[in-house]
């Protein structure tokens, strides 16, 4: 398609990224495509959903650790209140659990930042049509890696374990009695083959389970 040619209609971009250079790069970069209009950015995922209810994008790529929320669960959300938006994961980490998550999520599509600007524009025309993009030694490695072995309550009490916070500040932050609090901790800690609290956390974000 010709670079000065811009259809009557372009699909329409929202970009959630913190860092303000790599998100100014990729919107100029997107910009220059004939057919697609940056129309939000956004750098906090706190902010996504209310950018998405504003300016009602085609397609949302969301970056996954962004201030304020995690994209997968601003992907959930607009699965929820902006279903029309199709979500496209585009992130440095190609880990597993973070590629599981996505799915379940609702995502449409799952790219590392490594790729060229012009296939990232085709995977976003590409999901517009109904398909499912997937980085292909990501999906590879999810299927060998197998799903996380913790539960949902592990997951939030692992996160809420994290800067020093003691066994007391997790039970009241979790509603959980202190006990169940050890027992979670105990469990995580078995699963994911570590000695202490501090290496599960570490070992669930480093898997993509948190």
């Amino acid at each position: 398609m010709p670079r000065d040619y811009r259809p009557a209609k372009s699909i329409r971009v929202l970009l959630a990224e913190d860092q303000g250079m790599m998100r100014g790069a990729l919107a100029l970069l997107l910009g220059m495509e004939a057919d697609i209009e940056v129309v939000a950015q956004v750098g906090a995922g706190d902010k996504i959903v209310d950018a998405a209810l504003i300016h009602r994008p085609d397609v949302a790529l969301l970056d996954i650790e962004l201030p304020g929320k995690s994209g997968l669960d601003a992907a959930a959300e607009l699965r929820d209140q902006v279903p029309d938006c199709r979500v496209l994961i585009l992130t440095t980490f190609g880990r597993p659990g973070y590629l599981r998550r996505a799915m379940e999520a609702g995502a449409a599509g799952f790219l590392v930042k490594d790729g060229p600007v012009e296939e990232l524009a085709s995977c976003i025309r590409r999901v517009l049509t109904g398909e499912t993009v997937i980085d292909s030694a990501l999906a590879a490695a999810a299927l060998s890696a197998g799903p996380s072995p913790l539960t949902s309550r592990e997951c939030d009490v692992l996160s809420a374990s994290a800067d020093g916070a003691t066994v007391a500040d997790i039970a009241s932050a979790l509603h959980l009695s202190e006990s169940t609090v050890r027992n979670y901790l105990s469990s995580a800690i078995g699963k994911t083959g570590t000695r202490n609290r501090t290496e599960a956390l570490r070992e669930a974000r480093h898997q993509g389970w948190l």
